[in-house]
């Protein structure tokens, strides 16, 4: 689990975010929040195998095995019982970090990540803390 300045940190040092779970849906939490990235510089990769076409502009992608690296945040937007399976092939395509989004909670799926040197983030909102955080710039 990353204390603040870490949390920080990783925001400040990415640059490509795949967003699990994004719905092409403007009026879901997931929308709202990659494009709140996008609009912020980061390079958002939709992951969603029911997309059959370009999510705000970005390619979509049935699995994570399927986004060009590097990966630098994993940011998974599906309920907790899907992410022990999201952070294995987050795990395999050698991202660098796990974020959980709010309400996304899964104990052993944070020590499998942890275990595996993956900077974990759980039960918090991307774009909340990037608004907090990263207000000087």
């Amino acid at each position: 689990m990353l204390n603040e300045n870490e949390i920080r940190d990783l925001l400040r040092t990415t640059k490509r975010i795949a967003v699990v779970g994004l719905s092409d849906n403007p009026s879901r939490d997931s929308y709202g929040v990659a494009g709140f990235l996008q609009r912020h510089g980061y390079e958002i990769m939709p992951v969603n195998p029911q997309l059959h076409g370009p999510v705000l502009g970005a390619q979509s992608y049935a699995t994570l095995h399927d986004v060009p690296p590097p990966i630098d945040i994993v940011d998974i937007f599906r309920r907790s019982e899907f992410v022990p399976e999201i952070v294995e092939d987050a795990i395999a395509v050698g991202a660098r970090a796990i974020w959980m989004q709010l309400g996304v909670i899964h104990p052993e799926a944070v020590r499998r990540a942890s275990e595996a040197g993956l900077q974990v983030v759980i039960d918090r909102c991307i774009a909340i803390e990037y608004r907090r955080l990263m207000r000087d710039g």
